[in-house]
């Protein structure tokens, strides 16, 4: 494994993202490697002269060896893209961020997690559907993620630890820069059971342009997003976009066309979003009425040759089942039967079309 130190450092350089960063890895194998290049080697790796600057300046600058004890110090975990513990749902997004800082834990059942965003000047109905819905997925085994802002996103952490569930509150700033500061107490329960997480290093402010590319994480991390109350202009719609373009489930609750809260899920609602009016309604769309039988099957590892071969043709890119069916060389029937299997152990995931990519640490080499 790569020494996480050196990811956390590319990772304080402006101007290093997932793109570059993903170049750097392909073109150096090692970031320890890149770290320590030479001028004319990251121009070689694609670096433009702006950003090679940055990276001398940062060389300089940066001690990494005490950064990572302050991380240490702080009980912070760092995953990144070679960890098996990565989220897998994440792992599948256009540009996953590459370093995540944990605080808490995050844990294989944080796979079945639903989405609940919306205003921070929610109404009364608001906070009714929230509690409401939170505490109904939580007490069914669903992780509840949101950005632990004021407003619907506190409502729907608080009532999920209060359900005895999980919850997972992603950050427009680092992990140990808590904003709102009134809501320090309950990211320290949330800390508890589930966790707090960002894709930007410890002791980055909340910078108000940190907040519209966090809320990709927060959809990502998730099987559905489902926004409560949202103005015109309100955050909660930039995390129903990003899941629109990640290929997950947007569900929007109504509401009255006279209040401003209601004018964003209205208009969702108008353009396609699932209208959300029973909690119920959300478990039977995304299939997870069963989400006990769910989370035990996906413990199992392939238990005969069959998913084993299927495995070793399965990857990241959607696959036909007729592809599948031929390059693993079994009848159909075979195919289809093992696969609706594995997609309940969370082996496999169907991506419409009778197509299906293997699930994050799935993806391998299983001799049979």
């Amino acid at each position: 494994m790569d020494d996480k130190r050196f990811w956390v450092g590319f990772n304080l350089i402006k101007g290093i993202g997932a793109v570059r960063l993903q170049g750097l890895v392909t073109h150096f194998g090692e970031l320890e490697l890149a770290w320590n290049a030479a001028p004319a080697e990251l121009v070689e790796a694609g670096l433009g002269a702006k950003v090679i600057e940055r990276v001398i300046t940062a060389r300089e600058k940066i001690n990494l060896d005490q950064v990572w004890e302050k991380i240490e110090a702080q009980g912070i975990k760092i995953l990144t893209w070679g960890d098996e513990q990565y989220p897998a749902r994440l792992k599948e997004i256009d540009q996953p961020p590459p370093v995540l800082y944990i605080r808490g834990e995050y844990v294989p059942d944080d796979l079945f997690a639903v989405a609940i965003v919306g205003t921070r000047n929610v109404t009364a109905y608001g906070r009714q559907i929230t509690e409401e819905l939170a505490a109904y997925l939580a007490s069914n085994g669903l992780t509840i993620v949101s950005g632990l802002a004021r407003g619907v996103d506190a409502i729907a952490h608080q009532t999920a630890l209060k359900a005895g569930g999980r919850t997972i509150g992603v950050l427009g700033s680092g992990v140990d820069k808590i904003y709102p500061p009134e809501h320090r107490g309950l990211a320290e329960k949330m800390m508890e059971r589930g966790a707090i997480m960002s894709d930007y290093a410890p002791g980055t402010p909340p910078d108000a342009s940190n907040f519209p590319p966090r809320n990709r994480i927060i959809s990502g991390l998730s099987l559905a997003v489902v926004v409560i109350e949202a103005g015109e202009t309100s955050g909660a719609l930039i995390t129903a976009e990003f899941a629109a373009e990640q290929g997950r489930e947007i569900f929007a609750v109504p509401g009255s066309i006279l209040a401003p809260q209601s004018k964003g899920t209205n208009k969702l609602i108008q353009n396609g979003a699932l209208p959300l009016l029973t909690p119920a309604d959300l478990m039977q769309a995304l299939d997870i009425t069963r989400i006990g039988v769910h989370k035990a099957a996906r413990k199992i590892l392939p238990t005969d040759e069959v998913e084993a071969r299927l495995l070793n043709v399965l990857t990241a890119e959607p696959k036909h089942v007729d592809e599948i069916r031929n390059q693993a060389e079994l009848p159909i029937e075979k195919v289809s039967a093992t696969l609706a299997l594995m997609e309940l152990k969370g082996m496999v995931r169907q991506v419409g079309g009778m197509n299906y990519v293997a699930v994050g640490e799935m993806q391998g080499d299983y001799n049979t």
